[in-house]
């Protein structure tokens, strides 16, 4: 059977429940196509989570994972696998860190390294698989499993190089101030662990709405993080002279609102002080916005819509050549899981077509959130190119992302809405198919109250817009609006 093709056939009923998007092995997201489904899988329903094909990788374990696990198995203990040593003893010293009398231990299977956790350790390594993107990916366990060949290691050598040199041109900078991760929180553990060497144990301060792990990994694994959603110069720097934080991290934009700090304010301030700026890229792109003179570390989901595909997770971190910590932190960065072969191979292939791909679901992105502004349901559209802070950081001739969120007028029909809508349904985003979910609830689901205290409605919907045309994608937004 070949793969469904998400662009004309999208998971959108309740039948598609649990479905793999994209329609393959190592796919990354899965539909929840309906407003009932977020909340079954947020209440952990065993009926909605029996269902799901695959599960987005940092969330849970995927089906080859699982199984993997099982073979894995220490009696009464909960395995956790690793694709190195180095990445199980990180996850490891956390646990004891935060649970020191708690039992652990570690084994080997193939060329994976597990840590096996008890009832007091497991919550530990859950969050830092979660937080950090550092465990074993659904190609490593295929390989472990016997169920995929080994990819040839200079293949992926040249692919990991290809990837750094195509990342590189984006930037343009030297090929050689990128680092290749397992996933985007991956790429934001290693530029921690980094300014850990310049400034160490302190926390960090984040300005903005936060994407939940960007917030949370320094909150959990490493120093502490501290949340300011002001835009006010005086009180950014008192915040900084009170917290003299280890780095100040900013997302280009936030997620979901879509809006930007005033960058070269906040580089400024943080700057004088002796203090670091790392930035998540991810959703504005590096193919869109400049923002190297301003910061000192850049990291990224490779993902989203570098990859486009949804079927390979990736992350990178990028030194700033700006950056007057340049030399030390190139010198320092590292980390204890490269991206895997069969993964930076298919991440190449995959991300081959990146600069004609993002420019497209820019324009697509934009002509529906122009299309939505003009609907007399929907109250409020959240875009990038509403934000003055964002536009400043463009490159000439470039775009705003491919992700919108919309608010409509009456909160009690968002879920009819979502329900109606024919598009794919479920986590992630930068899609080449649009993808679509209920932001709030599925990353707030237990603080929506504090999310609205935040300017982030429960009822928000987020949408990752594809390659589909435009037009067409839009009658189906009308179809779905209709009363």
């Amino acid at each position: 059977m070949s793969p469904r093709d998400l662009l004309s056939d999208p998971c959108w009923q309740g039948s598609d429940l649990g479905h793999p998007l994209p329609d393959t092995t190592h796919a990354v997201s899965m539909a929840l196509p309906r407003w009932q489904d977020v909340i079954a899988y947020e209440e952990k329903d065993p009926a909605c989570r029996q269902a799901l094909q695959t599960i987005y990788p940092r969330f849970g374990l995927h089906p080859l994972l699982q199984t993997l696990t099982a073979r894995m198995a220490v009696d009464g203990l909960t395995a956790w696998p690793f694709a190195t040593e180095a990445a199980a003893r990180a996850a490891q010293a956390h646990c004891q860190r935060k649970a020191p009398q708690a039992h652990n231990q570690l084994t080997n299977f193939g060329p994976l390294v597990a840590l096996h956790t008890d009832a007091g350790a497991t919550p530990h390594a859950k969050a830092f698989w979660q937080h950090t993107g550092l465990g074993a990916s659904s190609r490593q366990a295929a390989v472990a499993l016997g169920l995929e060949a080994a990819p040839s290691a200079a293949e992926a050598d040249a692919a990991r190089t290809a990837v750094c040199q195509r990342l590189g041109a984006i930037h343009g900078i030297e090929a050689q101030r990128i680092s290749l991760h397992p996933a985007g929180m991956a790429g934001l553990h290693a530029a921690l662990t980094a300014i850990q060497h310049l400034r160490p144990q302190r926390p960090t301060l984040q300005l903005g709405f936060p994407y939940v792990d960007v917030l949370k990994q320094p909150q959990v694994v490493f120093h502490g993080g501290e949340l300011l959603q002001t835009s006010d110069q005086a009180q950014i720097a008192a915040t900084l002279d009170r917290l003299n934080p280890a780095a100040v991290i900013v997302e280009l934009p936030s997620n979901p609102l879509l809006r930007c700090v005033d960058l070269p304010m906040v580089s400024e301030i943080a700057h004088s002080r002796g203090i670091p700026v790392i930035a998540d890229d991810t959703i504005g792109t590096g193919i869109n916005l400049n923002a190297l003179p301003y910061v000192d570390l850049i990291f990224t989901s490779l993902t989203k819509s570098f990859a486009g595909r949804g079927d390979v997770m990736g992350g990178s971190l990028l030194v700033s050549p700006h950056s007057r910590w340049s030399p030390d932190l190139q010198a320092v960065i590292s980390t204890p899981a490269p991206l895997g072969d069969g993964d930076a191979m298919a991440l190449e292939q995959a991300s081959r077509d990146v600069s004609q791909r993002v420019p497209l679901l820019d324009r697509h992105c934009l002509q529906l959130a122009q299309h939505l502004e003009q609907h007399p349901a929907v109250r409020q559209v959240l875009h990038p190119k509403d934000c003055a802070n964002f536009t400043t950081l463009m490159r000439p001739n470039a775009g705003h992302g491919c992700l919108l969120s919309f608010v409509l007028n009456d909160a009690t029909r968002a879920q009819q809405v979502f329900d109606a809508l024919r598009v794919s349904k479920g986590p992630s985003l930068g899609t080449h198919f649009t993808l679509a979910c209920p932001y709030t609830q599925l990353a707030h689901y237990d603080e929506l109250d504090w999310a609205g205290q935040c300017g982030v409605p429960a009822h928000l919907l987020r949408v990752s817009v594809g390659l589909e045309d435009p037009d067409e994608l839009w009658q189906r937004f009308e179809q779905a609006l209709k009363p």
